[in-house]
This record gives C-alpha cells, sequence and structure tokens, in this order.
C-alpha cells in the first residue's frame, strides 16, 4: 500500500470537488439568463450538489466498511465523468438540476470514502491530516474561480469552464488506479457495528452534528452567493472567492500549530467569533472595502470543517466512517437547505427595492452602461449584501454553544 500516492490522489479528488463549487457558483448569472430562471430556482440547482452528497455520504459512509473504500472511490470517479458532461450538454433547468445531483452524489462519494482514508492512513495526527487533506478544498475553489475567471476574459463560457474539470479528474482517476486500499480503522480495530450506532447517538455527537448544520452553512451557504453579490457590488465576486479560499487554504497548511495551541475547541471557538464579524461586516461594506471583511470571514470559516470532522472522531473515534459520514452529510444537507431560502431572502430584497413604476423586467433587460443598468446593479447588490447579514446569526448561536463547550471541558490529567 502506498500512502503517500493514496494522500495524493485524495487530494486532487477533492480539487474535483472544490472546482465545482467555484464554477457553479460563477455560472449563476449565466444560468439564470440562459435558462429563464430566478434566484430561487438557481439556489435550488445548487442546493441539488448539497443533499446529493448528503445521500452519497449517509449511504456511502456505511458501505466504505462493507464494501471497501476503493469501490466507493470508483463511483465518484463514474459520478464525476457523467456529471461534467451532463451540466455542460444540459438544456433545461431539470437537465441542469439532474447533472447537479449526480455531480454532487460524486462530491459525497469522495468524501465518504477519503475521510475515513485518511484518519485510517494518519490514526495519530487526525485533525491536522484532515486539515491537510482539506487544504485541497478551498485550494480548488482558487483553481476554479481563478480558471473562471480568465476564461471569461478571453470570451469562454461557463461550458469551458466545466469542462477543465476533467484535467484533474483524470489525473486522481490514475493515481487511484490500481492501488490497494487499506481497511478502515473500525473494522481494524474490531469494533462491531452496534457499538458504532450507540457512539453515534451520544448527546454531545448529536450536538456537533446540530453545530455541523450550522458551520457548514455559514461557510457554503454565504461562499455560493458570493460571486454574484460581489459582481454586482463592482468588485469581482469570482476573484474575491479566490481570495477568500487562498486565505483558507494557508491557514489548513499550518492546522498543526493552531491544534496544538488552541485544542480543536478553541479552534471552533475562535473561528465562529471570526465569521460572525466578516459576514457583518461585508454586509455593511462597499467597493474594495468588502475585501477586508470577506478576509475576516475566510479567517473565521478556515477551520470549521475540518476541525469538526477532526474533533469527533477523536473524541468518538468508534463512529468510523459512520460517524464522519453523518458530519460531512448533516453539513452538506443543511446547505441545500439554506441555499433557495437564501435566494428567497435575496429575490425578496430586491422586490423591496424596485423604484415605484419600474418593473424586474425592464431593470435586467436594460443595456449595460445605462442608468437602468447601473440601477439594477446597486438594487441586487445592495440586497445580496442584506443577505449575507442574515447568515451572521448562525456563528453567533455558535459562539455560545462552543464556549460552554471549551469551558466544560474535560482538563488534562497532571503528569
Amino acid at each position: 500500500m502506498d500512502a503517500k500516492r493514496l494522500f495524493l490522489a485524495s487530494r486532487v479528488a477533492l480539487v474535483v470537488t472544490a472546482m465545482s463549487f467555484a464554477l457553479r457558483a460563477g455560472a449563476v448569472g449565466p444560468w439564470a439568463a440562459q435558462f429563464q430562471l430566478n434566484h430561487e430556482q438557481v439556489g435550488l440547482v445548487n442546493g441539488t450538489a448539497f443533499w446529493g452528497f448528503t445521500l452519497a455520504m449517509l449511504f456511502g459512509g456505511p458501505l466504505c466498511d462493507a464494501l471497501g473504500l476503493g469501490r466507493i472511490v470508483a463511483l465518484a470517479f463514474v459520478g464525476h465523468l457523467a456529471g461534467i458532461l451532463l451540466t455542460i450538454f444540459a438544456w433545461n433547468f431539470w437537465s441542469l438540476y439532474v447533472g447537479t445531483l449526480i455531480f454532487g452524489v460524486a462530491n459525497g462519494s469522495v468524501e465518504a470514502a477519503c475521510n475515513p482514508l485518511v484518519t485510517t492512513l494518519f490514526p495519530n495526527d487526525k485533525t491536522t491530516k484532515l486539515n491537510h487533506f482539506h487544504v485541497w478544498f478551498p485550494g480548488g475553489i482558487v483553481i476554479g474561480g481563478v480558471l473562471a475567471y480568465l476564461l471569461e476574459k478571453v470570451g469562454f463560457g461557463w461550458k469551458t469552464e466545466f469542462a477543465t474539470m476533467l484535467v484533474p479528474l483524470a489525473v486522481y482517476g490514475f493515481l487511484f488506479l490500481g492501488q490497494p486500499f487499506p481497511k478502515t480503522e473500525r473494522v481494524q480495530q474490531g469494533i462491531s457495528y452496534g457499538s458504532m450506532l450507540k457512539a453515534c447517538l451520544h448527546p454531545l455527537f448529536l450536538l456537533m452534528v446540530a453545530c455541523m448544520f450550522m458551520t457548514a452553512s455559514t461557510e457554503l451557504g454565504s461562499t455560493t452567493w458570493i460571486p454574484n453579490i460581489l459582481t454586482s457590488a463592482g468588485v469581482p465576486g469570482i476573484l474575491v472567492l479566490a481570495w477568500i479560499n487562498g486565505l483558507m487554504a494557508v491557514g489548513r497548511s499550518w492546522a498543526g500549530t493552531f491544534v496544538h495551541k488552541l485544542s480543536p475547541l478553541g479552534m471552533l471557538l475562535v473561528s465562529s467569533i471570526l465569521s460572525a464579524i466578516g459576514l457583518y461586516a461585508m454586509s455593511h461594506s462597499a467597493g474594495m472595502v468588502l475585501f477586508a471583511g470577506a478576509t475576516i470571514f475566510a479567517l473565521g470559516v478556515c477551520f470549521f470543517w475540518p476541525t469538526m470532522l477532526g474533533f469527533v472522531n477523536e473524541r468518538f473515534p468508534s463512529t468510523g466512517a459512520m460517524g464522519l459520514a453523518i458530519m460531512g452529510g448533516c453539513g452538506m444537507l443543511s446547505v441545500s437547505f439554506v441555499l433557495p431560502v437564501l435566494g428567497k431572502y435575496f429575490d425578496d430584497g430586491i422586490a423591496q427595492r424596485i423604484p415605484a413604476g419600474q418593473s424586474i423586467q425592464a431593470l435586467s433587460a436594460a443595456p449595460d452602461g445605462t442608468d437602468l443598468a447601473i440601477s439594477w446593479m446597486k438594487i441586487q447588490a445592495s440586497a445580496g449584501l442584506e443577505m449575507l447579514g442574515k447568515v451572521a446569526i448562525l456563528p453567533v448561536i455558535l459562539f455560545f454553544i462552543f464556549l460552554v463547550l471549551y469551558a466544560t471541558r474535560p482538563k488534562p490529567k497532571a503528569q
């Protein structure tokens, strides 16, 4: 077994997953125009990727023990290929919806297999290595975001942007091809299925699942809408998304230092504070000042996802692949719920700002550079930033939960 090759292949597979998030975020506007969708419908399409992800994790997690990690990875590869092609050749709302769903199932299969693969390969350094693995989620978003920006500048559309994912797809398929996979940590340790289920019902585990709903919605719910909103505000939104995720990638690369100094719970507590401040700052900023709020937000959400997984797996190792799947699956499920809700807030905010005697149709169809077009951009920016401000309540709630957990955490025994 080549642990380094398996870890590298896992990270490249996560790049494909992450690129899809960036490219879908950048395609919100083109999809709405090409398929004549409102923001709520676009939210439903993008939300499909999240609940498809959840289905794959909740079913694929337990199957990792029974079928083996390699078969789940193979399912991810086939799903990614089918999802890319169907999305590129989509002809209406439903074909776009199904293509996104298949891609979501593939993304969930990557997480379902690769999270327990990483904890099995590195049993003594789980939180740090999960952060290093998840470097390539924001890293992949940076790659996808910058590619989208550059390809758009030279005249290529969203279909070409989506086709670029075929390159890392081929790379991770080659790296995994023919490699033996280890048995999951739970199987190696002989922990029974009943013991795993019992551990997944522990009150603290269930509380962390509830927190995962909020941490994932804070991070992914916001970043899915940020490119569209900030572009309307006169800032290149896809580059802000790349900036946010670039900072996240750097932060996760240094996760080991923070884990040892702050502890996982300490990292989660600080993350909730910075996330709330960042979202509030963005909702009350304009122009390039938005970068400052986006920077604080990035530092806040940086460690949420991998540290939540690492904390639960270290605190409840007998939950195994199922525990990781429940956490990741519920995190993505929450985003599938929150995206259309945020889209509805966005649409309502726009409707409230339409001047008397004008219509959304007339404003949105106005030629670029005209007074009506400029007014339309300002209306969208104002409504979108207000929507981001509403998300800030989630990290505020998380702050109080993590504060109690941090204050009541078991103290290390004296040597």
